[in-house]
């Protein structure tokens, strides 16, 4: 890699690969040089609008681009697997949205092959790179011991079968799109959970409609987490340990202000604002790794990438 701006290639043209495009504008870390889409007029539109320089008709073609340096992976959650698995046997450094695969057993078969190959792969949890985020772990040893932690992320959106959260076929459900926050949120402060309990209401669909979780660690921490497509939660999130506990506002996913109260003594407040989403933050971590020629991220491992999806197969498995 170079000292010159990472050359981005899109595979989607929905509302993440929207946001992620707007959000580049304001590092000078990447550009988006492509877009690819499954038609010509969708990445004709999304180009126009963004003056992309280069836009492809196929997920092949925007995957074989030579002047694409990392793909980033957009599309709807069940193409995932196969648009990265494209991208990687293309040769290129992969950044896949959230959730990172359907399930485990895919996420597994993309981490091996981006390791065999030495290529850089990535899951988007742009949350990860946030700077109150990145504040939040720091704290974590003045904590204490770790007893809970708690998440929810809940969102309403209108009864539309053909709307792809309550799509079956377009890997719906509150859990995979929504869920995945507080589920990685409390991977990143405890790790994988040693038991996990979860109750389901469907949605009218079939998919989740609401997802309520617990999990336990052999620490004897619990984690308490939900999530919703049918009302808009607090989506606040709390770090409580002996000596000290952390409460994140909502949206606690996105920029946010969190506050840090000890046992004993003031508490303190911690201001964050931001311009734009937030997922600039991930994009300059990208282009930092890769010209450092690193493969992957120790905010976001791919080994615990992996654990998250075997932790969210386990929650649909143990569904009361």
């Amino acid at each position: 890699m170079t000292d010159k701006p990472l050359r981005w290639g899109i595979m989607g043209t929905g509302g993440i690969a929207t946001s992620f495009a707007e959000d580049l504008k304001l590092t000078d870390s990447g550009v988006v040089a492509a877009v690819g889409s499954r038609t010509a007029e969708s990445a004709e539109a999304f180009a126009d609008r963004r003056g992309i320089p280069t836009r492809h008709s196929s997920y092949e073609a925007l995957a074989n681009d030579p002047d694409v340096d990392i793909v980033y992976v957009a599309t709807p959650h069940p193409l995932h697997y196969g648009n990265a698995r494209l991208a990687l046997e293309a040769g290129k450094p992969v950044l896949v949205e959230k959730p990172f695969t359907m399930n485990a057993e895919e996420a597994r078969d993309l981490v091996v092959l981006a390791r065999e190959r030495g290529l850089f792969l990535m899951e988007a949890m742009w949350t990860r790179f946030l700077p109150h985020i990145r504040h939040v772990r720091e704290l974590l040893p003045s904590l204490g011991d770790v007893v809970t932690v708690t998440a929810d992320h809940g969102q309403w959106f209108a009864e539309d079968p053909a709307f792809r959260l309550f799509a079956p076929e377009l890997g719906g459900g509150a859990l995979l799109d929504l869920g995945i926050y507080p589920v990685s949120f409390a991977s990143m402060v405890l790790g994988t959970p040693d038991r996990v309990a979860a109750m389901v209401t469907p949605a009218f669909t079939g998919v989740d409609g609401q997802t309520s979780m617990l999990f336990g660690y052999a620490s004897g921490a619990q984690a308490v987490l939900s999530c919703t497509l049918s009302a808009v939660s607090p989506t606040t999130a709390s770090i409580v340990g002996t000596d000290a506990r952390i409460e994140i506002d909502g949206p606690f996913y996105a920029p946010a202000s969190f506050t840090l109260i000890p046992r004993e003594g003031e508490r303190s407040r911690f201001e964050y604002l931001d311009e734009g989403r937030g997922l600039r933050h991930q994009a300059d971590e990208v282009a930092r790794l890769l010209a450092a020629g690193e493969t992957e991220s120790a905010f976001m491992p791919l080994d615990e990438t992996v654990s998250i999806m075997t932790t969210m197969d386990r929650v649909l498995t143990a569904v009361e």
